[in-house]
This record gives structure tokens, sequence and C-alpha cells, in this order.
């Protein structure tokens, strides 16, 4: 780029005020802040790990204003992956349930739980979701990432499935593939008047070697004060179920088994059909951490030899000014004993260091961000517009929007060039700002967005001036509005 145009960029900038994001730039959790989302479940497939989400949604009163959440209007599924745990990539959102999705039968998409596994030679992917509290369904697909669809045209469990009919929510599965290729579904909740200490609404029942179907009666799991939020985990050959304690634990519950109300309990067994015992108490509440309690939600995975929890706050909407049960996604890492103990883990936000670099040199999704601000995510094709979920951009632009994608690797070698596919289908212009390790951090270069692309995405790219060499935060400013970013890369 000319000097005379990269210090006519530099004023421009200069006068640009970076929209405030809705975390620390230093922060690792929300992981996200584009969009809500609750009830986490992590899936480990290759070397990335993706996490399917409870798609809450604002809702409004007559007037306009948001409203509590009541979870009624909930009929997709976030998703979004990492390889490094602190850079997460965007898929969209599945359209579950409703009108628009895969499982027209269902009005609801909650507590998403996925799998996969290998049939006939081929990997398939699947996706359990809670119709509200009356049903279990199953979406699959030959992509992590949808599209989805229903096998089934209705729920695989329901309170007409064999010793279920007692269960009062039947919702909140976990799904586990063991190493020998069986697969368990935990699910259900719910307290029965008067037996808030030994509620007997938790099941266990396998699935059939289709994972669409259950082989066999689900099993009564005698958790005490069970109230919801089933998870699954295997360690040493020992089987970790975990779920969420209920609102009535008295001093006579806590004295007894360590615990207290709406907290993350374990229970360990020899078998993944039980019978389990408790073992401990490893999430508390996160209203202790953050100061806006609820309902308490997570998924225990190891990823890459280190051993997490995800779950989920109100951090996002506190840090928006709005406290109306909107939730988001945290994760947190900690130790695993020998003896599959786990104590109470920390919940924080900066809790995950990062596994590995993002190589300068590779073409990369433009969602794949540790920090957005100020701009959300859009469809990036026809696909994922119809479906909800699969390939994601940039969208929503205006000017001061930023992201920070965290350790980017350029080695030993400068770049020479940046390249982005940009959709500008009105062809007003946009600069897009590169900075490294801040806001105000060394200039890389300025990327011109002065073509009109139509409804396609076109290459752009742009000349660099730069000794980077090394591993930096990478900034992307924006200036301009109305245009998509697809991906980047940067070259020698």
């Amino acid at each position: 780029m000319e000097e005379s145009k990269a210090a006519e960029y530099e004023a421009l900038f200069d006068e640009i005020e970076a929209i405030t994001p809705y975390k620390s730039l230093s922060n690792t959790n929300p992981i996200m802040t584009q969009r809500f989302g609750a009830d986490p479940y992590a899936m480990v497939y290759k070397d990335r790990v993706y996490f399917y989400m409870t798609g809450d949604t604002f809702e409004y009163d007559a007037d306009g204003s948001v409203t509590e959440n009541t979870y009624g209007k909930i009929n997709t599924i976030s998703v979004v992956s990492t390889t490094d745990m602190v850079n997460f990539e965007d898929h969209g959102t599945v359209y579950a349930a409703g009108s628009k999705g895969a499982a027209k039968w269902a009005a609801n998409s909650w507590a998403p739980a996925a799998a996969w596994k290998e049939i006939d030679g081929e990997v398939k992917f699947f996706l359990y979701f809670a119709n509200s509290g009356g049903g279990i369904g199953v979406l699959t697909s030959d992509s992590p990432t949808g599209p989805f669809e229903d096998p089934l045209g209705e729920a695989l469990i329901n309170n007409h499935t064999p010793n279920c009919a007692d269960v009062i929510w039947i919702f909140d599965p976990a799904v586990l593939v063991d190493d020998d290729g069986r697969a368990y579904l935990y699910f259900g909740g719910g307290v029965p008047e008067g037996q808030a200490a030994n509620p007997g609404t938790a099941r266990v029942v396998e699935l059939g070697e289709d994972m669409i179907s259950i082989a066999g009666e689900p099993v009564i799991i005698d958790a005490p004060y069970v109230f919801e939020d089933s998870g699954i985990h295997k360690y040493n050959n020992k089987y970790y179920y975990t779920y969420c304690s209920n609102w009535d634990v008295d001093q006579a519950g806590t004295d007894q088994y360590g615990f207290e109300s709406g907290e993350i309990v374990c229970m360990e067994s020899e078998s993944p059909l039980g019978p389990f015992t408790i073992k401990e108490t490893i999430l508390e509440n996160p209203g202790k951490y953050f100061g806006l309690g609820g309902n308490n939600h997570h998924c225990v995975f190891s990823f890459k030899d280190h051993w997490y929890i995800t779950y989920h706050t109100r951090v996002l909407e506190g840090n928006m000014g709005i406290e109306k049960g909107y939730r988001c996604t945290h994760i947190d890492s900690f130790t695993m004993q020998k003896d599959g103990s786990i104590g109470l883990i920390d919940q924080t936000l900066q809790g995950r260091e990062q596994l590995s670099y993002v190589d300068a040199y590779q073409r990369h999704s433009a969602t794949e961000v540790a920090v957005m601000s100020g701009m959300s995510t859009v469809a990036g094709d026809a696909v994922t517009d119809f479906y909800g979920s699969g390939t994601m951009a940039l969208g929503k632009i205006q000017t001061g929007s930023f992201v920070k994608v965290q350790g980017v690797d350029f080695g030993e070698g400068a770049p020479s060039k940046w390249i982005a596919e940009i959709k500008n289908a009105n062809g007003e212009v946009g600069v897009i700002q590169l900075r490294a390790d801040g806001l105000n951090g060394d200039i890389l270069g300025y990327l011109t967005i002065d073509a009109n692309t139509g409804t396609n995405y076109a290459e752009f790219e742009t000349n660099l001036n730069t000794g980077i060499t090394g591993v930096h935060d990478v900034y992307m400013i924006f200036y301009g509005e109305e245009y998509e970013v697809l991906s980047w890369q940067f070259e020698k």
C-alpha cells in the first residue's frame, strides 16, 4: 500500500473509537458474546471440540422491552468449536424444532447432547435434545455442524417409554459412546411432591447400535436430591454420573452428602448402567462466583490430555445491563486425580491456557476469534442460511467493530500479504485495519474494500510492510458497514 494511502487510513482510524466488548480483552469466558448459549455440551472429534448449546433468545413485551427468559421460544441449538480452547469458530444455530426446524413435531430444543459413531464404515453424528420437559428427540448428520435431519419424526424417549411414566421431566440428555462401541443415554429430572431427598427421576438406557433407538428398558439412577442436568464421563474404567441438585437440599442432606442446592454432584460406578454412589461435589452454583444465580448445567470432558468443565452463567447478560435469565457458556480447567476425584472447580473469567497457536499462513474462518465486539455472525452460504448451521461469516459490521484472534504464529519469516474473502453487496467502501497485540498495537497494514461483489464472496488482498515474526494477538478493526468477512490468511 502506498505510504500516502496508509497515512490517510491511519488518520481515519485515529478518529474511530473501538466499540466496547461485552467481555474484557484478556478474558476467556464467556466463550462467545455474539449471542447467548446455555446448557453446553462438549463433543470431541479429531483435533477439535464442538460445543452445542441451548439457543437462548430474547423475549419481548408489547413495548419492545426485553422480558424474563421463559425458555418457551427456544427452538435452536448453537454450535461453536475450537482447536486451542481460546479462539472459537462460530458454526451458527441448528434449526432443531418448530416450523423451520428439522424436528417439526417438537416445539422446543433444550439442553443438547452430541456424539459421533462409525456405523457401517461411515462416521455419523447424533444430536439429542429435549422438547421442553416432555421428551427427547434425536437429529442426525454426516457433519458435526449439520445439516441435521430428524430420522424418527417423533420423540426417541417420552413418558410412554418403559419405566418413564413417573419421570416428571424427560429432558437434559447426556450420551456416552463407550470404548466397545456400545452407547448409553442419561436423562430425566424433576422432584415429586414430598420426595426432595430421593426424587427417583433420573434414568439411563442403552442405545441401539444405530444410536436412534433404545436397547432394553431405562434404569433408575438413585441420585440424591436430583433436579436436572445429567452428565457422564469415563476415567480409568470407571463411570461418573454428574447432575444438578434440587432447590430443597436441607441441612441434613448437606451433612450427609456434602452438597447444597443448585450444585453439580458427582457419582461413581463400575458400570455405565450403575448402580452409582455419591463421590463429591464438583461445581457450586455460579451465582456464588458471579453474582447472578439460577439453574446450573454442565458437561465434563477431556481434550488434548486436559480436563475441563463447561457450564453456563449469567455473566453476559449482566455485562449487557440485563438481568432476565439469559445464559452464556463458560469453560474452566481442572486437574483429574488418579482416583477420579475432581474436587471443587474454580469458576473464572480467565481460566484456560491456549493449547496451540493459530497458523498465520493457513486459511481461517473469520468467525474463529477470542473476542468479538460490535458485530455478529451471519450465514456464509445458502445451505447454512436454510438449515441454520454450517459456514458462518462476520456480519452486521459497523465502524468501530473489531475482533481479536489470540496467539497467531507468524514463524520466523514476516508476511508480505493479507488476503480476506469478503462480500460487499452494496459496493460501499470499507477498510480493515490490522494491529498486533492490542487495539493500539503496532499497525500491520490496511485492507481496502472498494468493489461491489454482488451476492458472492471475493478475494481482497493487501501488501504488507511489516517485520512481524513469532506469536502475536491479531486485531482486525473495521470501518464501514454492510460488508461480510468469510475468511482470512497471511502469505509470505
